[in-house]
């Protein structure tokens, strides 16, 4: 029976990664044709570097990624920290409502996110999808993924530390600045990778509260893709996922080391 589910589970495996390997393969080819081998070539790399339309969609992901994730790294841990001194009911309603971007399909997100913008937009006669919108809605979706990096490390924590601190004579932004932030640093620091990672990969939500003129790599991606395959595509998102998975690989590994750490104390 293992033996099967071995099988099993290397035909799924095989079944998902191998678009992503023959993409990945077709962007080191020489020749425009998927159906043809013309050698081993960068040259679509080099034209990708090459396009200015790329370039700025590149630009606007980055900043993007990181504006929201320094946002919504300082706003989640402040919320955290509130949730974690909540009672038991209160604590349990504001999580429940936190985990409803994570549960909830993107599209719901985003189309959501698209209607509150453009009905603040009508209400208040100024303003446009744009850039503005695009980092709200990733710094909103990326909140609640801090708050539930950041929380465990709060549970984690000697809950005598803030009230022995205050007795030593710091101040209460002392005690968080200096005793608070060090033991919690490792989830906060998880969160913002987590935040960063999910930032460069959504399509949808960005899809649905960018505007006309701005554009990140999935959505100039999924732009390019209907206009017909371009090899550029094949390059990009090979760049995309391996620039994901080396943060998945680091977040995962640091996740690991940190229980490995917790084990031995």
């Amino acid at each position: 029976m293992s033996a099967v589910r071995k099988l099993y589970l290397g035909l799924i495996l095989l079944f998902l990664y191998m678009p992503i390997a023959v993409l990945m393969a077709l962007s080191f080819n020489a020749s425009r044709s998927r159906n043809t081998w013309g050698g081993f070539s960068l040259q679509w790399y080099a034209e990708l570097f090459r396009d200015p339309t790329i370039m700025r969609a590149l630009y606007v992901t980055i900043a993007i990624a990181v504006l929201a994730s320094v946002i919504s790294t300082a706003a989640g841990t402040i919320a955290a920290v509130g949730l974690h001194s909540m009672g038991k009911i209160s604590k349990r309603v504001w999580l429940s409502v936190n985990n409803l971007p994570v549960f909830n399909p993107d599209i719901v997100t985003g189309v959501s996110l698209m209607v509150l913008f453009i009905s603040a937009f009508r209400i208040f006669r100024f303003g446009s999808l744009g850039f503005g919108t695009l980092l709200i809605a990733h710094v909103l979706f990326g909140i609640p993924y801090v708050i539930l990096a950041v929380l465990p490390k709060l549970r984690q924590m000697d809950q005598n530390l803030y009230e022995a601190a205050l007795d030593l004579g710091a101040t209460p932004r002392q005690a968080f600045l200096k005793v608070i932030l060090p033991e919690i640093s490792p989830g906060i620091i998880t969160g913002a990778m987590l935040s960063f990672t999910m930032s460069i990969d959504d399509f949808v939500i960005s899809f649905f509260t960018t505007g006309s003129g701005v554009n990140n790599i999935s959505t100039i991606v999924y732009s390019m893709a209907r206009r017909g395959i371009n090899p550029m595509i094949n390059a990009l998102s090979t760049l995309m996922f391996v620039v994901v998975i080396i943060l998945l690989f680091i977040i995962n590994k640091r996740d690991v080391e940190l229980r490995k750490g917790a084990v031995s104390r």
